[in-house]
């Protein structure tokens, strides 16, 4: 089962985060765009080949430290033929290298459409990843396709529970005639739909999203999905911390890994890391924060 498999790469790496790769032009730095240029006569071609080579450093620097990484389709998809190409290079490079792959997609239909969505993205095609973002809203026949997948390939989903966006409560906080809010709700379905795929761990292989900016909400989450283990966005950047990511953990120190994305991507930016690397260091500066990150929550699990 993926959640197995998920499970004993954070225990071999002792470090329960993902890094997104989700690149765009103006994050490459200037010596990958040349290169890719003075390569490629077609400019989304070049940004294309470019993304890859970005991507293929970051992995080549953290993929001892890190479990897994979650590349954001929507980065890929802008550029069109040639970021597709450039994802389905960095799935398969990331995954010879021994990480799991996370598609971050967020997908969502019935019928047929689910089932085209889950044969692209977690079954046995060109862009097939280990799991796969995806999003509630149409209710069970949105889902069962995608479960279904995940039972026959051994593959994972993460349903869109409490998102880590500042406007999520316009609909995921609405109380309903239950007294419970929508994204309650939610995380008792998931909870039902993972009970057939719960692995040697008793965790699922149907898991949940939900947001580090939010930890009060993300406490009653974990109560309701008590095997459903959640990714859990907005680490860094988006403002979430070490201590705000707690509640989706359980007493085990399992149950929920951690998604940071710019902070690794562009370390050498950062206050932290822009004394000590140059842009042509970005690998080294993204295993330093990765580094720090897992120290990071690895103290910060200590608390539980």
């Amino acid at each position: 089962m993926f959640i197995d498999r998920l499970i004993e790469k954070i225990k071999q790496t002792n470090n329960p985060s993902v890094v997104g790769l989700d690149p765009r032009p103006e994050f490459i730095p200037e010596h990958i765009l040349q290169q890719a240029r003075a390569q490629e006569g077609n400019p989304f071609d070049a940004i294309g080949r470019a993304f890859f080579e970005f991507n293929r450093q970051i992995i080549d620097a953290i993929a001892d430290v890190v479990p897994c990484v979650k590349p954001q389709l929507a980065c890929y998809e802008a550029i069109g033929l040639p970021g597709m190409l450039a994802f389905e290079k960095t799935v398969r490079y990331a995954q010879k290298n021994g990480l799991l792959v996370i598609a971050d997609g967020k997908r969502n239909d019935i019928g047929s459409s689910a089932e085209g969505y889950a044969q692209g993205f977690i079954e046995n095609t060109a862009f097939a990843c280990d799991a796969l973002t995806v999003n509630p809203y149409l209710g069970v026949d949105g889902i069962e396709p995608f479960v279904n997948s995940c039972n026959t390939y051994r593959t994972g989903i993460f349903v869109l529970a409490k998102t880590s966006n500042p406007s999520s409560g316009q609909l995921q906080d609405l109380l309903l005639q239950s007294g419970e809010s929508v994204a309650e709700k939610v995380a008792a379905l998931i909870n039902e739909w993972g009970h057939n795929l719960i692995g040697i761990n008793n965790y699922s292989s149907v898991g949940a999203v939900v947001g580090a900016t939010y930890p009060e909400q993300a406490e009653k989450l974990r109560a309701i999905m008590p095997h459903a283990y959640i990714l859990v966005p907005g680490y860094g950047a988006q403002g979430g911390s070490a201590k705000s990511i707690l509640p989706n953990f359980n007493r085990d120190g399992l149950g929920a890994i951690v998604n940071a994305s710019r902070s690794i991507m562009l370390a050498h930016k950062s206050a932290i890391w822009r004394n000590q690397f140059t842009a042509v260091q970005f690998a080294a500066a993204a295993r330093a924060e990765a580094l720090r990150m897992r120290d990071e929550i690895v103290l910060a699990l200590e608390e539980l």
